[in-house]
């Protein structure tokens, strides 16, 4: 084996074994992105500290991968790398949403009867956030598996 592939399984090895520690610790955290009808500002305080928290290793992670895809294609780490960016302003867009339910919590209640025009578009926004950030999640992984499979499996063997 020629030292250029030593070092690239050593670098990739590295790589492996931060994003496999990522891994662990974002499966810790449990956030879900299904949105509950809960009416307290205390609710919505934690969901917002809790998605703040997920979403800050998430990027980790992502940024990990992208590193780890770096090292063997560096084209389809930047297509990657666009994604990322993309999770980041669904991200950001799903936390302003929640900034916006927490100073009001009653715009998520589906048993108001009285619900604004304003409310009901929030109530939406926030449901289709969290879906889009979802998919968005699961698309980003699946690349990430093909990829894996494609490339790094061979070199981690």
């Amino acid at each position: 084996m020629s030292q250029d592939s030593e070092n690239l399984k050593k670098l990739a090895k590295t790589h492996s074994d931060k994003l496999a520690k990522l891994g662990m610790e974002l499966g810790e955290i449990q956030f879900s992105y299904r949105i509950e009808e809960k009416v307290t500002k205390e609710y919505w305080l934690q969901r917002i500290k809790d998605f703040k928290k997920y979403n800050e290793k998430g990027l980790e992670y992502y940024d990990q991968v992208h590193a780890i895809m770096n090292l063997v294609n560096k084209e389809e780490a930047q297509r990657f790398l666009l994604n990322v960016s993309k999770f980041r302003q669904l991200s950001t867009a799903l936390s302003e949403t929640m900034e916006k339910i927490k100073e009001n919590p009653s715009i998520i209640d589906s048993k108001d009867r009285q619900q604004s025009l304003w409310s009901k578009e929030i109530k939406n926004q926030i449901t289709e956030q969290s879906n889009q950030c979802l998919r968005h999640e699961m698309d980003m992984n699946s690349l990430f598996r093909e990829f894996y499979e494609k490339h790094l499996k061979k070199i981690l063997e």
